[in-house]
Parts: structure tokens; sequence; C-alpha cells
């Protein structure tokens, strides 16, 4: 059993508390019983794999499948537990596994999301979540956003993270260009326009342009887009919260394909 916080292991996993210390080991910190299991599920590739003794009394199956996809396996104090957790109460497991690194993602039929700055990483962990429970085909995400690795991202994607495909890119406009190219259709929220979100077509390819939480979408990137939408708000209420708003696109467009295909008023 590991005891001391002063382990080399135990420093190196609290490394990846921060961005740079992800960076330079490119590993992922994975906190939880569920993040640990839909890992396992999804056959991800573990580099270590740590657990208090209470921990693995409840989940010995678990702990098996879990050190059979690891490199390392460590049963440790819940000090060392407590040090190399992020959250004020750890379930009693923490993993590290490798960072993704995808580089593009299919979109010849259905949505995706392009979100740009977004820095709070429960909305971003939340966004993912969604998108993948409404059928998105995946995710863009610029690189001045918070780390998609980032341990308070995956906790709020409830394990989706593993499942929905993500790309950070330096260069959005470029990605946008290339699927336009493709015939997508890329639509762009911002807080006023003649254009409601439930009146675009979306079941025909298309992406989803968001944008920081406070500043929304750049000038550039507005320009990307064929058409500008809004959600609307009562009068005094000045936005909706990024996650909230990708949330409403992305059922409409799910009810849209499932339910009532429209004709799009561009067509019109």
């Amino acid at each position: 059993m590991l005891t001391s916080i002063q382990n080399p292991l135990v420093k190196q996993i609290r490394k990846l508390h921060r961005a740079k210390g992800r960076q330079q080991q490119q590993l992922c910190l994975l906190e939880g019983t569920h993040l640990l299991e839909v890992a396992c599920t999804v056959d991800y590739p573990l580099v270590t794999v740590c657990c208090t003794l209470d921990w693995y009394s409840y989940y010995p199956q678990l702990w098996q499948e879990a050190t059979g996809r690891s490199q390392r396996a460590e049963i440790v104090s819940p000090q060392v537990m407590r040090a190399i957790a992020t959250t004020v109460h750890p379930d009693g497991v923490v993993a590290t596994a490798k960072r993704l690194n995808r580089t593009a993602i299919e979109l010849t039929t259905g949505l995706g999301l392009v979100l740009q700055a977004v820095r709070d990483p429960g909305n971003l962990g939340t966004i993912v979540r969604t998108a993948a429970a409404a059928g998105a085909k995946g995710l863009w995400l610029s690189d001045d956003s918070v780390d998609i690795d980032h341990p308070k991202v995956l906790r709020a994607s409830a394990g989706e993270w593993f499942r929905l495909p993500v790309v950070v890119s330096p260069d959005l406009k470029t990605v946008i260009q290339t699927y336009r190219q493709q015939g997508t259709q890329i639509v762009a929220t911002v807080p006023r326009s003649d254009v409601v979100y439930w009146e675009v077509d979306w079941c025909c390819p298309s992406l989803v342009l968001l944008g920081n939480e406070g500043a929304g979408l750049s000038e550039d990137l507005l320009q990307s887009a064929d058409r500008h939408v809004k959600i609307p708000l009562s009068p005094g209420v000045e936005s909706l919260n990024v996650a909230i708003s990708a949330a409403l696109i992305l059922y409409e467009a799910q009810r849209q394909r499932q339910f009532s295909p429209m004709r799009s008023i561009s067509t019109q």
C-alpha cells in the first residue's frame, strides 16, 4: 500500500491536476467509479489505477478489469487518495490514461458543434454529454478553450468524453471552410437575428457555432456562417448559458430528424 504523499508516483499524478502537467506527460486524470467503468466498457487504455482498500472491497471485479487494462495498479491510503484526487470527497479510485489526440470528424450527415473560447469546464463537459445524448457527430474546440481533458470536463461529461469525437483546433475558420466545401450548412448563434433556431432545417449536415460564455463568437467566425440564428429570450434576460444553448439546438435538430422533417426556410 502506498501511504506517503512524497512517493514519486503520487507526485507524478498530482502534476496532472494542472494543464501543464497533463501536456508534459500526455496523460489525463480519471476520477471516480463511473468514469473508470465507462473507460473499461469502451476499452480505453489506462496507464495507472489507484484505489483505497475500502473501494477495492466494494468493486473487486471492476478493479480486476481495470488493472488488466493498465500498466500499473496500486492500493493507496485514504490520505494519498485525497492528495491525488481533485475532488473534495473522492470516492476511492483514480486512474490515469493517455490523452485524446483526434484530428478529424466524419460529418457527411447529422450535426456537429464548433465551440470558440469556452472557458468553463463544467459547461464544456455538459455540452459533450448533451451532444452525445442527442446524437451529434462530434465537436470542434478552439485551442484557447479550457482543456478538453480537464478533470472537471471529464466528470461533467459523465463518461461521454470517451464516446464523442472531439478535435481541438488552432484554426476553426479553416475547419468551417473545409466542411462548407463539402456541402455542410454553417449556423452561428447570435443574440439578435430575424431567424429563430427552430426555423432552420437541421435535417441536412450542419455545423453550429457557439461562442464564449461572455463575449460570444468572434467576428471572423460570424462572417464564416451561412446564417445567424437566435434563441428567443424574455425581456430583460441578457443571455443563456452556452451549455443550455447547445442543448436547445441539439434537441431541436434531433426532433426534426426523427419526427417532423421540415423544408428549410432558405429554399422557400
